[in-house]
């Protein structure tokens, strides 16, 4: 399975990583990706930008270095009815809403607690990826969860940084229970590296091989194609064709 596209990166204005957009973007180029979003942590996130920040990232052009760039955001969710972080008047800046949990905005409840919020945030229209549901500190029912994201088109990611046991620990077998629901449900999944660090970037073989061994098909994963990802927001009323404005 070919990745092309990162659909999960943080810069300096997450607070806590240590590249710029100019960095990630530059790396991206050089591991051969096509697209990268710029996912920063919400508002509610210790350290976090504030909202201006992710309405201003129109000032971001639509490529460099030929690769595509999604202005995003990492929100929080952040009660038991699935609502996030990011006011719902910034969502039209927005070309991709990833959403999840962090224990500093929401905390840790029972499996049915956490998978109403989980299922409020996806069938809430506001959120396009649902990130690191694999996530121990979050128990969820993941047959619930799957199926609730196949019928709201709504993608679940596998995180390539939860796999790698330095956060998140013991996600794996949680994140591999998740994708093999997805695989059953027929939905979508999102690889994402959760770059904190741009030599991160595009660093998603871990979560590929997993995929791969849950029953994933290359059709399944957003990541193969940028004319996949472009489809999705599409027909997730995001935005049009990406029209790319290159800088030289």
């Amino acid at each position: 399975m070919k990745i092309v596209a990162d659909l999960h990166v943080h810069t300096v204005a997450s607070g806590h990583a240590y590249s710029t957009v100019l960095e990630n973007v530059r790396a991206a180029a050089d591991s051969g990706l096509e697209l990268i979003a710029i996912t920063d942590h919400g508002p509610s996130m210790q350290g976090g930008p504030h909202v201006y920040h992710f309405s201003n990232l129109r000032v971001l052009p639509r490529s460099m270095f030929g690769v595509e760039i999604l202005r995003g955001i990492e929100a929080n969710i952040i009660d038991t009815d699935g609502a996030i972080d990011l006011p719902e008047r910034f969502q039209k800046y927005m070309d991709i809403v990833l959403a999840g949990f962090h224990a500093e905005c929401f905390r840790p409840a029972s499996v049915e607690e956490n998978t109403r919020a989980m299922v409020g945030a996806i069938a809430g229209g506001q959120v396009d990826v649902i990130v690191h549901p694999g996530n121990p500190a979050f128990l969820i029912d993941p047959e619930t969860v799957a199926r609730a994201a196949a019928e709201n088109n709504v993608a679940l990611e596998i995180n390539n940084t939860s796999l790698q046991g330095a956060v998140r620990k013991g996600s794996r077998e949680n994140c591999s229970e998740i994708a093999a629901w997805v695989a059953k449900s027929g939905g979508k999944i999102s690889i994402g590296s959760d770059a904190h660090f741009a030599t991160q970037v595009g660093e998603l073989s871990g979560a590929v091989d997993l995929a791969l061994k849950a029953g994933i098909k290359p059709e399944q994963v957003l990541n193969t194609s940028p004319d996949l990802v472009n489809k999705f927001l599409r027909d997730r009323g995001r935005r049009t064709k990406i029209q790319p404005t290159p800088v030289v």
